[in-house]
């Protein structure tokens, strides 16, 4: 079997739109393209831009000595690039290439100023590398998802940029992920105020130990926070992909057998268990609800452009790349 038999993927924000594992798609999703672009899509499998998660305000305070407004998408805050963010876009490819020696797809996006009130025409590049590894009698499926992003326009000197992939993960046999076994490599996460801003606190979260199993029940726990991997950000680069790849999260579910777990070169990861699934009947398939999938998005620490002790991981300079890899790799026992 090769890996390109497991995993489908669209042009519009180059989404992943199925990763089988064992003869079950792990991330939810539709069967036509035409319903991600539906209200009803809570970012199923995008690739989130110009900048993941939230931006308090809406409005990046300083940057080319000025500041920004955004388009408040999420109660006072900018989410996930705004109203229409990349992974609403349509992407250039796939386009089958090698890349460090392994078969792989390239997409291309060209975010042109002022896209969604950020400065700077910048280009993203986008890898999906795939593989079939055999380990210890077992296949497993990789995919390795690697950013690259530069400022290519001469509209400024400095602009902001933090991508992640938005997938939603569900490998039990049920319509929720209950009874999933989860195991956190950190549970140092980032404390938010009631607008779901990080107050600069980092602290354990509740209910999820580090490098311990928990099982998750109907309701608990729930996060929907960045949990931090690398607790120095001042030694976080704008470009992580020569940096280490740690293990962020690894699942499993007794009932099927399947194992998933993620890695990357960033510095943390929004975890997020679904709680505001809210999808209807639709597209053949039935309703999706709370629960129902869990983000791992690797990323930047949110907000980071309004924090001093923190932008520099975010803001892109001329001549700089911006650039991160992850890898999502799932199979059965």
């Amino acid at each position: 079997m090769s890996s390109s038999d497991s995993l489908k993927f669209l042009p519009q924000g180059g989404i992943i739109q199925e990763f089988n594992i064992g003869g079950k798609n792990i991330v939810l999703g539709f069967p036509s393209a035409e319903s991600y672009r539906t209200k009803h899509s809570p970012f199923f499998g995008e690739n989130i831009g110009r900048l993941a998660n939230r931006v308090s305000g809406a409005k990046i305070n300083s940057l080319n000595g000025k500041s920004y407004s955004l388009v408040a998408n999420n109660g006072p805050n900018s989410l996930h690039g705004g109203a229409v963010g990349w992974g609403k876009k349509d992407f250039e490819g796939p386009t089958p290439v090698s890349r460090n020696g392994k078969e792989s797809v390239l997409f291309k996006y060209l975010s042109k100023d002022g896209e969604e009130g950020y400065p700077g025409t910048v280009e993203l590049r986008m890898w999906y590398i795939t593989s079939v590894d055999k380990h210890e009698g077992v296949d497993k499926t990789s995919l390795e998802i690697e950013y690259e992003v530069e400022l290519v326009g001469d509209e400024c000197e400095e602009t902001v940029v933090g991508v992640t992939n938005h997938s939603y993960f569900n490998i039990s046999d049920g319509p929720t992920i209950e009874g999933t076994k989860v195991n956190v490599s950190s549970n140092l996460h980032q404390v938010t105020d009631k607008d779901d801003i990080p107050t600069g606190e980092i602290k354990p979260f509740p209910g999820i130990p580090a490098n311990e199993e928990v099982t998750l029940g109907a309701k608990e726990p729930a996060p929907d926070h960045c949990f931090i991997v690398n607790n120095d950000p001042a030694s976080v680069p704008i470009d992580t992909r020569q940096l280490e790849m740690k293990r962020l999260i690894s699942l499993y579910h007794p009932n099927t057998k399947i194992h998933f777990e993620a890695l990357s070169t960033e510095p943390a990861f929004q975890f997020y268990t679904g709680a505001h699934i809210d999808v209807p009947e639709m597209d053949g398939l039935p309703a999706r609800g709370p629960r129902s999938g869990m983000c791992i998005e690797a990323s930047r620490y949110v907000n980071a452009i309004n924090d001093e002790k923190l932008r520099h991981m975010v803001v892109l300079k001329k001549g700089q790349k911006f650039g991160s890899r992850t890898i999502y790799r799932g199979w059965k026992a």
